[in-house]
């Protein structure tokens, strides 16, 4: 049997585009409100985050400390590597609040 030419195969489909939205002191440490992902769970979305402010590691420390909502939803205590992203979807990062 001979083996299938990799032009034959169809490409992955590519990961889903989104956006994330920073608010409070992440806002601050990230230096922008919001920015795009491209990324298929929110694992890797919050991984190439890191990477694009690698050079201010308060951005690292306060996501270390943040909650997430994707589309709305609360990821809570969920391995972050099984949050799937959809396309066209958001991820909100959260610090922790002060106050009542």
């Amino acid at each position: 049997m001979a083996a299938s030419d990799p032009a034959d195969r169809p490409a992955p489909p590519a990961p889903p585009r989104g956006t994330i939205r920073y608010w409070a002191a992440a806002r601050a440490a990230a230096q922008t409100a919001e920015e795009p992902y491209r990324a298929a769970t929110l694992a890797a979305a919050l991984d190439a985050a890191r990477e694009r402010h690698a050079g201010r590691p308060e951005f690292g420390r306060i996501l270390r400390a943040c909650s997430f909502l994707v589309d709305g939803d609360p990821v809570g205590t969920r391995d972050h590597a099984t949050v799937r992203l959809a396309d066209g979807g958001t991820v909100e990062v959260l610090p922790p609040f002060a106050g009542g």
